[in-house]
């Protein structure tokens, strides 16, 4: 007897593991089998909105065709080909289109293949720059609350938590200083120069997220801030790292969060909205002075690093295709308009008790639930807000309290305001009584 045909959803029980998930309890993921613009369509024809851009990534929309078109054509003429010794045109057009855009002291683009990649490139970068000057320095700075990946050096410069914890012990050390915020922009130069006065001359870089720490909470702070602090490192001669795999390619207003500093780091690390969320690449740009470092006859200043698909041509050719699109005056519109609908959604909903610190940035909207205003990952109302939109085929992913909108630029204004209505219909079901009342929230939405 034939056994019986199962589910996607049935199948993928049985041999997958998915992140950020724990298998003991989790229940069933969404079965997607299609998706377009701003819908991801399910097994069962359901369609559901995309509230953040698959994890910040899809900037242009699923299945855009022009960047569907052009990854077809790729395919079709070359599909990859080793990096070390070889080059190709869609490597070499992408890198002389992201240094345009780029800010002036960018020179040179090294691929690796996602976020976290880019930004342990980085950091080797930093470091073996100063080993090839014959200098000792070995030590970095960074944000407390950041987030910057989950490969080891990348969890190094991140905070220290739940996610960090099993590997905390080979961990390099990391010091680090608060962000700016606008009662207190003082705190974090006064900690920074303390710091410099301990360990003089022994800092290699400081590494950042420009304006916004996404998976931190999406907690925002001024340009003017970190302004003062890349000024003060460069004034010592340590190397700033904007790592802008999140707030790059539009997400921030600009084509780059940097692009509102008058202070330019010396380092970039992009990935997610690269592709347009089509395909895995990362991206670390680099001023010329820190590439010459590495130039010389002696083998041992090579950047020894690499990835089988370094470059690879049609995540290249995504790539060129979704900046076509970016650099269109009708998608900076777009992104515009998203802010301007955010500024007037969140000046309406300021008036709700459970409503803290509501903050936007360019397309990024976000506020915490309750009185914290900060955000607390592991807060008990995550599953139940996660399943309270996803009950009205919204895929929205809180943050702990964090509630965060950050949609496609191809969105509309009718259906922003299908997102809009179903917040709003979240906070009128909502206390800040029952918030408040340390009651335990399970994923089917009722309270214990």
């Amino acid at each position: 007897m034939k056994s019986e045909i199962k589910s996607l959803t049935e199948r993928d029980s049985i041999c997958i593991w998915h992140p950020y998930s724990q298998g003991f309890n989790s229940t069933s993921p969404v079965p997607v089998v299609r998706a377009e613009r701003i819908y991801l369509i399910a097994e069962n024809g359901e369609r559901y909105i995309d509230g953040i851009s698959s994890w910040w990534t899809n900037i242009h929309g699923h299945s855009n065709p022009h960047i569907s078109r052009e990854i077809a054509l790729q395919a079709s003429e070359l599909d990859h080909v080793i990096f070390a010794g070889f080059t190709h045109p869609p490597a070499v057009q992408l890198a002389e289109r992201l240094l345009n855009i780029l800010p002036e002291n960018q020179s040179r683009i090294f691929y690796s293949d996602d976020g976290s990649t880019a930004v342990e490139v980085a950091l080797k970068m930093a470091l073996q720059y100063w080993t090839n000057k014959g200098v000792d320095r070995k030590r970095i700075i960074a944000f407390e609350n950041a987030y910057h990946g989950d490969t080891f050096g990348a969890m190094s410069v991140s905070a220290r938590s739940a996610f960090t914890n099993p590997f905390g012990d080979l961990l390099f050390n990391v010091d680090t200083i608060p962000i700016p915020s606008s009662d207190d922009d003082e705190t974090p130069l006064t900690l920074l120069d303390n710091l410099l006065k301990t360990y003089n001359n022994q800092y290699a870089a400081f590494i950042f997220e420009p304006l916004v720490q996404g998976a931190g909470g999406m907690r925002m702070y001024s340009a003017s801030a970190l302004d003062r602090i890349i000024r003060y490192c460069r004034g010592n001669k340590i190397i700033c790292i904007a790592d802008e795999v999140m707030t790059g390619f539009g997400r921030t207003g600009s084509f780059f969060a940097s692009d509102h500093l008058k202070e330019k780091p010396d380092i970039f690390c992009l990935s997610k909205g690269l592709t347009g969320g089509t395909m895995p690449l990362g991206a670390t740009s680099c001023s010329e002075e820190i590439y010459s470092a590495f130039l010389s006859d002696d083998k041992s200043k090579t950047f020894f690093h690499g990835h089988s698909f370094t470059a690879n041509p049609i995540a290249c050719r995504a790539s060129l295709a979704s900046l076509d699109l970016l650099t269109d005056p009708a998608c900076l519109n777009a992104i515009k308009r998203i802010q301007n609908k955010h500024r007037d959604f969140i000046a309406q909903i300021k008036t709700y008790q459970c409503v803290s610190n509501p903050r936007i940035c360019g397309t990024i909207l976000a506020f915490e639930l309750g009185n914290d205003t900060m955000s607390d990952y592991f807060h008990s109302i995550r599953d139940w807000l996660y399943f309270y939109f996803l009950e009205k085929k919204i895929l929205l992913r809180p943050l702990g309290n964090t509630l965060y909108l950050m949609p496609p630029y191809c969105i509309e204004d009718f259906e922003l305001q299908i997102l809009y209505n179903a917040i709003t219909q979240m906070l009128n079901d909502f206390s800040i009584k029952k918030l408040n009342a340390n009651k335990s929230y399970t994923p089917n939405g009722t309270v214990t």
